[in-house]
Parts: structure tokens; sequence; C-alpha cells
């Protein structure tokens, strides 16, 4: 593994107890960086803390990114342990159920609207203040490729994705003449336990969409976010990088 340069930044790191943000802040701590997780269960930050803390800082705040009382609070606590925030990356997220739009449950519609959309809204409307404070940071959301071209039976899944794209095209350029860089990343199929709430038939048709045949690693997609979080990333700005086996085409 390359080690990035993150020596000295500060990164919170939603849905950071598990999956690829447990991965991405692992990659972070290895390159320099210290680290807040959010999560929205106290014993799941509890593990991936012990399990990450020998690899550098890390603080941890329980945060319903779908509620902005609560993500300010978590900024505010991550900023006074960590001494600020340079970087955000947005990998909260929950896949809903695989239905027919017209069978679709309301409140799961709600659901995920509220934490995939919503929850980054959410925790870019308050960390956005503490990187202009120093006038610099770097903000990644993970969005997918379901919200470039919209997977069948997963319509709010799709929906809450599309808006992500869109939300960081309209605050990259917001933030453009600024030292802070907002981007977003659209694997395809990534392993993870959010796989597990998603039918084997709606696998089968991401993957057979996917030349490479296979799904993506947290390795390979903490790496593209490594990079995406670095100085280095300087001139990319409400950009879109895919990871996608080969899927995506445009």
């Amino acid at each position: 593994m390359n080690k990035l340069d993150l020596n000295g930044k500060r990164a919170v790191i939603t849905g950071g107890a598990r999956g690829m943000g447990f991965a991405f802040a692992k990659r972070f701590l290895e390159s320099g960086a210290s680290v807040a997780l959010w999560d929205i269960s106290g014993d799941t930050l509890d593990t991936a803390t012990k399990a990450l803390s020998s690899f550098g800082q890390v603080s941890s705040q329980v945060v319903n990114v779908a509620d902005y009382a609560s993500v300010e609070a978590g900024a505010k606590e991550a900023a006074q342990a960590l001494g600020g925030i340079d970087i955000l990356v947005n990998a909260a997220g929950i896949a809903g159920v695989n239905v027919p739009l017209d069978e679709y449950p309301l409140e799961t519609w709600t659901a995920v609207i509220d934490v995939n959309l919503n929850g980054i809204f959410h925790t870019c409307r308050a960390i956005v203040p503490y990187m202009k404070q120093g006038d610099y940071g770097r903000i990644v959301n993970i969005a997918s490729m379901a919200g470039k071209e919209g997977n069948p039976n997963a319509s709010a899944y799709s929906v809450s994705k599309a808006g992500v794209i869109g939300l960081t095209k309209s605050l990259g350029k917001e933030l453009a003449t600024s030292g802070i860089r907002a981007n977003v990343i659209c694997p395809a199929v990534i392993k993870t336990e959010m796989l597990d709430d998603v039918t084997e038939e709606q696998i089968g048709y991401m993957l057979a969409k996917i030349p490479m045949g296979r799904m993506g690693t947290v390795d390979e997609i903490s790496a593209m976010v490594g990079w995406m979080c670095s100085e280095e990333c300087s001139y990319s700005t409400g950009a879109v990088f895919d990871l996608s086996g080969g899927r995506a085409t445009y």
C-alpha cells in the first residue's frame, strides 16, 4: 500500500465505524491524519475506535446524520477533539428495499432520502464553516452508479444518490475560488455489510453490468478517496469520479 500525504490533516468520516468508512479511516490514519468517526451506533463506534486507535489519533461521536442538531453538535465536538476539520468524507448510507416504485414503502423512501441525501446536506452545511476558517478543505461524498443510471427496483436509493451528485456539483462551484474542494465518487458494487440489505437478484443485476465481473474492494475505493482528500487533488472540484470496474463509459 502506498501511503498518502495526509500528515496533520483532520478528518470526519460519517459511517466510519464499519464498511467503507472504517477502511477510509484506517487508510487516513496510516497516512498521518487524525480521524473523527461518526456513526449512529455507540457500540459499533466503541469497537471501531478500539480497533483503529493503534494507528493514530481517533475520536468518535454518536451522530444521526438525518438530524441536523445531532450533526451540528457532532461537528463542534469533532473540531474540538481534533483541533479543527480539514476533511469530510460522507460514507453513511442505507440501501432501502428492492421493490417496484408503485410498491415502495413511504416510510422507507423517507428514511433513505433522509440519510443518504439530507444527511450529506447536513454535514456539509455544518462542517464547511470550519474549513472556511483555514481556507482549506477536502469533501468527498459517496454516491453510486445507481445515481447516474438508476437501478430498477431501487428508486429511493437511485434518487438519493443522484441528488448527492447534484449537491456536490453545486457545492464544488460555490467553493471553487476558495481552498476547499468538493467532489463525489460513484462506485459500482463494493463488498461491504450494506449488501446484506440487498437481494441476490439485485446484486446479480449490478454485477452483470460490470465488465470486470466482480465487486470492488474497500481497499480499492480507499485508495481513490484518499487521493481525493489529499492536497494533490487541487484542480478538481464538483467532479464525479467513477470506480466501476468498467461499467461507467461516459
